[in-house]
Protein backbone atom coordinates (compact mmCIF):
# COMPACT_ATOMS: atom_id res chain seq x y z
CA UNK A 1 0.00 0.00 0.00
CA UNK A 2 1.17 3.30 -0.50
CA UNK A 3 2.07 5.54 2.02
CA UNK A 4 0.41 9.60 1.77
CA UNK A 5 2.37 12.52 2.59
CA UNK A 6 -0.85 14.03 4.08
CA UNK A 7 -1.17 13.13 7.61
CA UNK A 8 -4.49 13.67 9.48
CA UNK A 9 -6.71 14.89 7.36
CA UNK A 10 -10.13 14.96 8.67
CA UNK A 11 -12.91 12.83 7.37
CA UNK A 12 -16.42 12.30 8.53
CA UNK A 13 -18.28 9.44 8.86
CA UNK A 14 -20.14 9.12 5.33
CA UNK A 15 -17.98 10.87 2.27
CA UNK A 16 -18.34 11.50 -1.33
CA UNK A 17 -15.63 9.26 -2.84
CA UNK A 18 -14.16 8.31 -6.22
CA UNK A 19 -12.85 5.48 -7.82
CA UNK A 20 -10.43 6.83 -10.35
CA UNK A 21 -8.77 3.22 -11.28
CA UNK A 22 -12.62 1.78 -12.44
CA UNK A 23 -14.24 5.06 -13.96
CA UNK A 24 -16.19 6.06 -11.04
CA UNK A 25 -16.35 9.72 -10.57
CA UNK A 26 -18.57 9.73 -7.41
CA UNK A 27 -20.16 7.03 -5.14
CA UNK A 28 -21.24 7.83 -1.32
CA UNK A 29 -19.47 6.27 1.54
CA UNK A 30 -19.58 5.27 4.23
CA UNK A 31 -16.32 5.35 6.52
CA UNK A 32 -16.67 2.60 8.82
CA UNK A 33 -13.56 1.79 11.49
CA UNK A 34 -15.15 -1.13 12.51
CA UNK A 35 -14.16 -2.95 9.28
CA UNK A 36 -10.52 -4.02 8.01
CA UNK A 37 -11.13 -3.54 4.37
CA UNK A 38 -12.83 -1.58 2.24
CA UNK A 39 -15.79 -3.08 0.25
CA UNK A 40 -17.44 -2.08 -2.79
CA UNK A 41 -21.49 -3.14 -4.04
CA UNK A 42 -20.69 -5.23 -7.16
CA UNK A 43 -22.53 -7.81 -9.11
CA UNK A 44 -21.92 -10.11 -12.05
CA UNK A 45 -18.64 -10.98 -10.15
CA UNK A 46 -16.77 -13.62 -12.76
CA UNK A 47 -13.08 -14.62 -12.27
CA UNK A 48 -11.16 -15.89 -15.06
CA UNK A 49 -7.62 -15.81 -16.11
CA UNK A 50 -5.46 -13.85 -17.97
CA UNK A 51 -1.55 -14.06 -18.98
CA UNK A 52 -1.39 -16.85 -16.18
CA UNK A 53 -3.12 -14.47 -13.71
CA UNK A 54 -6.19 -14.40 -11.68
CA UNK A 55 -8.59 -11.73 -12.74
CA UNK A 56 -12.28 -10.55 -12.08
CA UNK A 57 -15.05 -9.15 -14.23
CA UNK A 58 -18.13 -7.19 -11.91
CA UNK A 59 -20.56 -4.82 -12.51
CA UNK A 60 -20.85 -1.86 -10.25
CA UNK A 61 -23.98 0.15 -9.55
CA UNK A 62 -23.02 3.22 -7.99
CA UNK A 63 -26.21 5.10 -7.16
CA UNK A 64 -28.51 4.06 -4.08
CA UNK A 65 -31.35 2.16 -4.90
CA UNK A 66 -30.61 2.44 -8.55
CA UNK A 67 -29.70 -0.12 -11.36
CA UNK A 68 -29.23 3.23 -13.32
CA UNK A 69 -25.19 4.18 -14.83
CA UNK A 70 -23.87 0.32 -14.20
CA UNK A 71 -20.08 0.33 -14.55
CA UNK A 72 -18.43 -2.56 -15.88
CA UNK A 73 -14.86 -3.05 -14.98
CA UNK A 74 -12.30 -6.16 -14.72
CA UNK A 75 -9.25 -5.77 -12.32
CA UNK A 76 -6.54 -8.08 -11.04
CA UNK A 77 -7.74 -10.45 -7.87
CA UNK A 78 -5.14 -9.05 -5.35
CA UNK A 79 -6.67 -11.54 -2.72
CA UNK A 80 -9.09 -14.09 -1.42
CA UNK A 81 -10.78 -13.66 2.12
CA UNK A 82 -13.67 -14.63 4.71
CA UNK A 83 -15.11 -11.76 5.77
CA UNK A 84 -17.59 -11.69 8.66
CA UNK A 85 -20.31 -9.33 8.73
CA UNK A 86 -21.56 -7.27 11.70
CA UNK A 87 -24.22 -9.87 11.77
CA UNK A 88 -21.48 -12.43 12.56
CA UNK A 89 -22.45 -13.85 9.01
CA UNK A 90 -18.91 -15.10 7.11
CA UNK A 91 -18.81 -14.97 3.27
CA UNK A 92 -16.06 -15.39 0.73
CA UNK A 93 -15.07 -12.59 -1.16
CA UNK A 94 -12.65 -11.53 -4.16
CA UNK A 95 -10.27 -9.07 -2.92
CA UNK A 96 -8.93 -5.81 -5.64
CA UNK A 97 -6.85 -2.95 -5.38
CA UNK A 98 -7.96 0.22 -6.52
CA UNK A 99 -7.35 4.29 -6.20
CA UNK A 100 -10.07 5.67 -3.92
CA UNK A 101 -10.21 9.14 -3.56
CA UNK A 102 -11.00 10.36 -0.28
CA UNK A 103 -11.62 14.06 1.00
CA UNK A 104 -9.32 15.22 -2.36
CA UNK A 105 -6.85 12.30 -1.42
CA UNK A 106 -6.31 9.68 -3.78
CA UNK A 107 -4.67 6.43 -1.84
CA UNK A 108 -4.45 2.91 -2.98
CA UNK A 109 -7.22 0.51 -1.06
CA UNK A 110 -7.47 -3.19 -0.84
CA UNK A 111 -11.33 -3.42 -1.61
CA UNK A 112 -13.82 -6.64 -1.59
CA UNK A 113 -16.48 -7.15 -4.09
CA UNK A 114 -19.71 -8.01 -2.69
CA UNK A 115 -23.41 -7.31 -3.17
CA UNK A 116 -24.27 -4.30 -1.03
CA UNK A 117 -28.24 -3.98 -2.40
CA UNK A 118 -29.50 -4.22 1.39
CA UNK A 119 -26.96 -2.19 2.45
CA UNK A 120 -27.74 1.52 3.00
CA UNK A 121 -24.20 2.81 1.59
CA UNK A 122 -22.62 1.13 -1.74
CA UNK A 123 -18.95 1.20 -0.20
CA UNK A 124 -17.34 1.09 2.31
CA UNK A 125 -13.89 2.94 3.49
CA UNK A 126 -12.33 0.28 6.37
CA UNK A 127 -9.45 1.19 8.84
CA UNK A 128 -6.71 0.01 6.03
CA UNK A 129 -7.38 2.73 3.60
CA UNK A 130 -7.79 5.09 6.53
CA UNK A 131 -4.89 3.86 8.24
CA UNK A 132 -2.78 6.15 5.38
CA UNK A 133 -3.29 9.63 7.24
CA UNK A 134 -7.12 10.26 7.64
CA UNK A 135 -8.60 10.68 11.33
CA UNK A 136 -12.33 9.69 11.35
CA UNK A 137 -14.68 12.75 12.90
CA UNK A 138 -17.96 11.00 13.52
CA UNK A 139 -19.76 14.24 13.86
CA UNK A 140 -19.13 15.66 10.93
CA UNK A 141 -20.15 14.00 7.15
CA UNK A 142 -18.60 15.26 4.01
CA UNK A 143 -15.66 16.61 5.35
CA UNK A 144 -14.50 16.43 1.38
CA UNK A 145 -17.44 18.15 0.35
CA UNK A 146 -20.35 17.04 -1.77
CA UNK A 147 -20.95 15.65 -5.11
CA UNK A 148 -22.30 17.92 -7.65
CA UNK A 149 -26.14 18.42 -7.77
CA UNK A 150 -26.38 16.11 -10.98
CA UNK A 151 -24.33 13.10 -8.87
CA UNK A 152 -26.69 13.97 -6.36
CA UNK A 153 -30.16 13.60 -8.00
CA UNK A 154 -28.80 10.33 -9.97
CA UNK A 155 -28.18 8.59 -6.34
CA UNK A 156 -31.59 9.68 -5.08
CA UNK A 157 -32.40 8.54 -8.41
CA UNK A 158 -34.07 11.63 -10.42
Amino acid sequence: MNRSSHSNTPTGWREWVGLPGLGIEWIKAKVDTGARTSSLHAFDVVEFERDGEDWVRFSVHPWQDSTADAVVHEARVHDRRAVRSSSGHSEHRVVIVTSVRLVGHDVDAEVTLTNRDEMGFRMLIGREALRQGFVVDPARSYVGGRAPVQARRRNRGR
